[in-house]
């Protein structure tokens, strides 16, 4: 079960927010990745499987950094 998105504290930004949940869009969601390819979890398995150790953890570190990057 999903939880329903936090009402923002600005009123301008309330308005859009209503605004959108009465055209039936789910308000900020469009930046959100969709899981529409289930190939792509099988994918993703295989690459995974095909990696050794050492190149797993270099590309785990690489998407650590730049998920620390982007919050930051």
């Amino acid at each position: 079960m999903t939880k329903p998105p936090k009402r923002p504290r600005d009123q301008m930004q309330l308005a859009k927010f209503i605004g959108e949940i009465a055209v039936s869009e789910t308000p900020g969601d469009k930046d959100a990745p969709s899981a529409a390819d289930p190939a792509a979890v099988k994918r993703g398995k295989a690459r995974a499987a095909k990696l050794g150790p050492r190149k797993r953890k270099a590309i785990a570190k690489k998407a650590a950094r730049a998920r620390w990057k982007r919050n930051s």
